[in-house]
């Protein structure tokens, strides 16, 4: 009997909503000089806005994470989405900057595990081989969604106020939530449409259970390789989060653009960003045979992928042609991305059965990252006016994550790396 093939609409209701949560994160950026005007805000307080949200992504990615390795992924993800997408509407309901802050916090920890918990369900219903290439898929996906966003967002406005595009692009969450509670099982040997074959591919499912589990924490804070996950997972955050705030104003007020053409440019980042992923998914498992082993492959496209990044933004401050400037800019997120489906695929070896805790670490210092980037961004451009400085910045904090991912350890379990 031929194995169904079940497994993969998980990836597709993954894909489905890595697109939703990007739309919804993304959509600010764009809107972000409307706003600002209805509400007479500084690039200072726009700064505080956009890093409103990335604290509270990063504050409840562990908390988040664990709950799903506890409970399983099913009745976190619904209500996570449903929390995010509430918010989403509710951005378009406020009245002052104290207001905008509260709703984007808010908003944030709604969206807070959304990727740590599809790990777990990618743990749970994938064989190893395919888990590299459906991380991939996801992030190009995610990414791509991300692109097609600020002139998604610039149509949008074009017909309605930014106030009801918020509660437009809200909705998208609860259709998916509704589909996916209907349709998914924590234990995919419970869903109907997974034959005997396929169920001979799938993982042993080690979901927790209320007071049955307990994540050791002590050798998650005393593993080199966490540490060293989290800190190139932070620098690549730091410098992303630049591609989804700020960039729109850069091509404005820099470069010049139109509002339209600033719309198509400000996605070209995550467009090549998606490129990247998907590549990097679909190339891992001959760089595994290539250089004989998974370790030393996702070591070396976390060290080449960072210092290419580090390299294009570099570049950038030296582009006297404005085109020149946003395709190094866009480059580097290309570079940038092609690390993304090992550093999540190392979640999963390395956490295991606590592959959302882990993730969710993971998660939450790259977000930390994001939280800081466009404060720093914001005030260094409101007190100096100088661009290209953020760019050093943000290129140095990419050497600094090729360096860390040189000396991590990206296979051996959290469990075999520290002995109690």
């Amino acid at each position: 009997m031929a194995a169904t093939r079940t497994r993969h609409w998980v990836v597709v209701f993954a894909v489905t909503l890595a697109i939703i949560q990007y739309i919804d994160r993304v959509c600010i950026s764009q809107a972000a000089p409307e706003v600002s005007k209805d509400l007479g805000l500084n690039k200072e307080q726009m700064g505080w806005v956009f890093g409103a949200f990335t604290l509270a992504y990063a504050l409840f990615e562990i908390p988040t994470g664990y709950w799903g390795d506890k409970i399983g992924p099913r009745r976190v993800l619904v209500r996570v989405v449903l929390w995010w997408s509430f918010f989403t509407a509710a951005t378009g309901w406020v009245w002052n900057y104290a207001s905008l802050v509260i709703a984007r916090f808010l908003f944030g920890a709604g969206e807070a595990g959304c990727f740590p918990n599809l790990t777990r369900a990618f743990d749970n219903w994938l064989p190893a081989q395919e888990r590299a290439r459906a991380q991939g898929i996801m992030w190009m996906s995610a990414r791509w969604g991300g692109a097609a966003t600020p002139f998604l967002v610039f149509l949008v406005l074009g017909v309605m106020p930014w106030r009801w595009a918020f509660a437009v692009f809200g909705a998208l969450g609860i259709v998916w939530a509704v589909v996916f509670f209907r349709w998914f099982k924590d234990d995919p040997r419970e869903h109907p449409g997974v034959n005997e074959a396929e169920r001979a591919l799938l993982p042993a499912v080690e979901t927790g259970h209320a007071g049955h589990f307990a994540v050791p924490w002590s050798k998650l804070t005393r593993s080199r390789t966490i540490w060293l996950l989290c800190a190139q997972y932070f620098a690549c955050s730091y410098a992303w989060y630049f591609f989804i705030t700020w960039f729109p104003t850069y091509l404005l007020e820099v470069h010049k653009f139109n509002v339209k053409q600033s719309a198509l440019l400000a996605g070209l980042p995550l467009l090549l960003g998606g490129v990247g992923s998907m590549l990097s998914g679909w190339m891992m498992p001959r760089l595994q045979r290539f250089f004989g082993g998974t370790s030393l492959a996702r070591r070396v496209v976390g060290v080449c992928g960072l210092t290419g990044a580090a390299t294009c933004l570099f570049l950038a401050t030296f582009a006297r042609e404005p085109l020149y400037a946003v395709a190094a800019i866009a480059m580097a997120s290309f570079c940038n991305d092609i690390t993304l489906p090992g550093s999540w695929t190392t979640c999963m070896d390395v956490g295991d059965k606590y592959v959302g805790t882990v993730s969710g670490t993971m998660n939450m210092m790259g977000n930390l990252g994001g939280f800081v980037s466009p404060i720093v961004l914001g005030y260094i451009v409101h007190n100096t006016g100088n661009w290209n400085l953020t760019f050093l910045v943000t290129a140095a904090l990419y050497l600094f994550g090729a360096c860390c991912w040189w000396f991590l350890d990206p296979v051996t379990p959290l469990e075999d790396q520290v002995r109690d």
